[in-house]
């Protein structure tokens, strides 16, 4: 007696209702299912409609980012220590508003060195020229940057520094491919941002910051960064610091 193998064309259908079969199962139970999706990792529209307005009250936003109260401010020492910097270092202020961070990186890498203050605000650009007017007695250079670009040159910096800002990124891909671009091979990227922990972080901060601290791990390691610590500062208790280094 003779046995009548299938065809492959035949098999080929059969596999492709089964694997049909299978994909309709999992979008049904998916849709049953209690468990919540993942938070949303977009930007939220206008997150930065504030800081571009000509309307800007610098001498508050002064206010808000210098006082003891906030904890950034509070653990500033603290947070310049941790990034080891050193007489000619250089070093990129990302979002440095106010431009507290960027006097402190000036005293660490004196005239030798140089800090570049990024910013997209207007007014905090003004603030910025200001305070740091372009003479040979600062190493502070302020730069305009853009919503996908810092705009600095190739290979200008040892470390970049982004405090509070990497969820304000309207293109993180964009901006981290132009921050990877501006690290000399072998510098570092530095991040402090907001703890987003269900139960734990305040409501603002759900509201504010579009996703937790694996989430923008996971988009700087793909933007061609590999981690390499999280510096633990005992007076951080909303944010986290974590410290990545460029690789080609």
């Amino acid at each position: 007696m003779s046995i009548k193998r299938p065809s492959r064309s035949g098999t080929r259908v059969t596999l492709q209702l089964v694997y049909a079969a299978v994909a309709l199962l999992i979008a049904s139970l998916a849709a049953c299912s209690d468990t919540p999706s993942p938070p949303s990792a977009e930007t939220p529209d206008g997150i930065n409609d504030k800081f571009l307005s000509e309307d800007l009250d610098v001498d508050d936003y002064v206010e808000r980012f210098e006082g003891e109260s906030r904890e950034i401010f509070a653990e500033r020492q603290a947070i310049v220590e941790a990034l080891t910097l050193s007489s000619g270092s250089r070093i990129a202020d990302i979002g440095a508003g106010t431009g507290f961070f960027s006097a402190l990186f000036a005293e660490k890498v004196g005239s030798d060195g140089t800090v570049f203050a990024v910013e997209i605000s207007p007014k905090f650009l003004e603030h910025l020229r200001e305070r740091f007017p372009t003479n040979d007695s600062t190493p502070v250079r302020v730069v305009e940057g853009t919503r996908n670009s810092v705009e600095l040159p190739p290979a200008s910096v040892d470390t970049v520094f982004i405090c509070d800002v990497y969820h304000h990124f309207e293109s993180p891909q964009d901006s981290l491919a132009s921050l990877h671009k501006a690290i000399r091979p072998g510098g570092s990227l530095v991040l402090i941002d907001f703890k987003r922990i269900p139960g734990e972080s305040k409501k603002w901060i759900f509201d504010h910051v579009r996703a937790g601290k694996e989430i923008f791990r996971a988009e700087i390691e793909a933007a061609g960064f590999v981690s390499a610590e999280e510096i633990q500062l005992e007076g951080m208790e909303d944010n986290y610091m974590l410290r990545f280094e460029r690789v080609d």
